[in-house]
């Protein structure tokens, strides 16, 4: 067995990521018993935060130094079928987990005052949400991964087509017909991989030695699947229409979790069990992962709404991840990697502001909000922390993990790191003109300038000391996650397996005959 495919069980007394996965379940049926909406916020607030707590021993417990699976919890399924609820979390997936866990609270207190009508039913979905998206990075059983992957559509869907703007209908529907289509590939994957394995269970799959055919097909099934979620362009229009009409705490969820499910697949999925495949199609991704980068900060540049500009300077800043995972050197992957958590963080904070601005003026664009700023210090101070990460600054967390990405990038090749730059540039251009629109602009009230409160602060301030701790000292993540990728780049071979074009002109004349 692979070591990568090794299991260890948990050594705490309880089930770790069962309880974190199924507190806010059960807490979200658990409000269908309280009716006063003061009381259901509440109630969500603290199931939220003790699940954040009980989600802390998985790094006090966690051993770097060992590869494979930890606070494995494995339980006979559907055994005829090769199913089983298997969960486990490794370098990867622990980052991630700890992330959703911390972001659960934060949605809770963004929606406090913004949401004010079925109040106990938003706070359910925010509840099952948080539940869902735990399982999400610690399935270990695909039918089970595939299983959270599909539920999160529905609470994300409801929590933007009831709670969302004045578009809300059309951007939840396009959000779940676009997630759709790309999981239809996913599930071909699935199964096709059940069929070469005879189980479903990931690290059995993990021994698989695929021929290029199988490879090269189940890696383009595994792609799209992600890449929707991601979003790679140009599967990436869903996106905007479901930042501006998500509610803030929609925008939250999305920006600092749910796209990282799609380049958490890249990395765990399409790396590990198609590896001739993922290094013979990087230069293809890398190209798409470029085209991210410039068109997505193209596009932030040109924006007036604020929260369109952050959902494109989203595109822009995935580009930079998937990036990473293509160019297939261990720079790259601890840039990815810590782009993820950065890009959760930083984005979060960002959506969390554009929606404090809107509560005050009622509006998203910068011509309304301008000047405003500069009598809110408060409000001025995370704008600026929150944007400076954003275009990567010195100091910020945002740094470190892409200036490890344009490292991979210039290792792999110096071309491409040269075409990566001006996406860099492009995103201090963006970022500061929104800053500076907000805090010294003119045309604002100043009557809607109302700074920040107590809550708002509790709110921005744990991601803001994150992104400055991970911006000085990212060292306690890399240790955690520089084992499994040194792993994972030994399953890769040195050079391209096989010809993509003689390879699909192979495929077809098959199936055409």
């Amino acid at each position: 067995m692979t070591p990568l495919a090794t299991l260890h069980h948990s050594t705490l007394s309880y089930p770790v990521l069962s309880l974190i996965i199924f507190l806010p379940v059960i807490g979200a049926a658990l409000l269908a018993l309280i009716k006063d909406e003061e009381q259901s916020r509440w109630f969500s607030l603290i199931i939220l935060t003790l699940t954040f707590f009980f989600s802390l021993p998985l790094l006090g417990h966690f051993q770097a130094d060992v590869l494979g699976f930890q606070f494995v919890e494995q339980h006979a399924w559907i055994p005829g079928y090769g199913m089983s609820y298997l969960l486990g979390v490794d370098g990867i997936s622990l980052p991630l987990v700890l992330l959703t866990t911390f972001v659960g609270p934060v949605t809770v207190l963004c929606s406090w005052r913004y949401i004010t009508h079925r109040v106990r039913e938003c706070m359910a979905r925010l509840l099952l949400t948080q539940g869902i998206l735990t399982g999400v990075f610690v399935a270990l059983d695909m039918v089970l991964f595939y299983f959270f992957w599909e539920a999160m559509l529905v609470p994300m869907f409801l929590l933007i087509a009831i709670w969302g703007g004045p578009r809300r209908k059309y951007a939840a529907v396009k959000f779940v017909l676009y997630t759709l289509a790309g999981s239809i590939f996913l599930l071909l994957a699935i199964v096709g991989l059940y069929v070469k394995a005879g189980s479903f269970s990931y690290p059995v799959m993990l021994g698989l030695h695929l021929p290029p055919t199988w490879q090269f097909w189940i890696f383009m099934a595994l792609l799209i699947g992600f890449a929707v979620k991601i979003p790679m362009v140009p599967l990436h229009t869903w996106l905007p229409a479901a930042h501006v009409e998500a509610p803030t705490a929609g925008s939250v969820i999305l920006a600092s979790v749910l796209l990282k499910m799609g380049t958490y697949g890249l990395l765990r999925f399409n790396l590990t069990l198609a590896p001739a495949a993922s290094v013979s199609l990087a230069p293809y991704l890398i190209v798409f992962s470029v085209i991210a980068i410039l068109y997505g900060g193209l596009l932030s540049l040109a924006q007036q709404d604020i929260k369109k500009l952050i959902a494109y300077s989203s595109v822009s800043h995935m580009g930079f991840v998937t990036l990473g995972i293509s160019v297939l050197n261990i720079q790259g992957f601890q840039g990815a990697v810590l782009q993820m958590i950065n890009h959760g963080l930083t984005t979060g904070g960002l959506f969390l502001l554009a929606g404090m601005l809107y509560e005050r003026t009622h509006s998203r664009e910068l011509s309304v909000n301008a000047g405003l700023g500069r009598l809110m210090p408060g409000f001025v101070f995370f704008l600026g922390l929150y944007s400076l990460s954003s275009l990567a600054f010195p100091g910020t967390a945002s740094f470190v993990g892409e200036f490890l990405c344009l490292s991979g990038a210039f290792k792999h090749s110096m071309r491409l790191g040269a075409w990566v730059i001006p996406g860099a540039l492009i995103a201090a251009a963006y970022m500061f003109r929104m800053f500076l629109t907000v805090t010294w602009g003119k045309g604002g009230d100043p009557k809607l300038a109302r700074d920040i409160n107590l809550r708002e602060w509790a709110s921005l301030l744990p991601p803001a000391l994150l992104v400055v701790l991970f911006g000085f000292y990212p060292a306690p993540i890399l240790k955690i996650m520089n084992p499994v990728l040194e792993a994972i780049i030994t399953r890769l071979p040195m050079e391209k397996s096989f010809d993509v074009a003689a390879l699909i002109s192979h495929s077809l004349h098959g199936l055409l005959n």
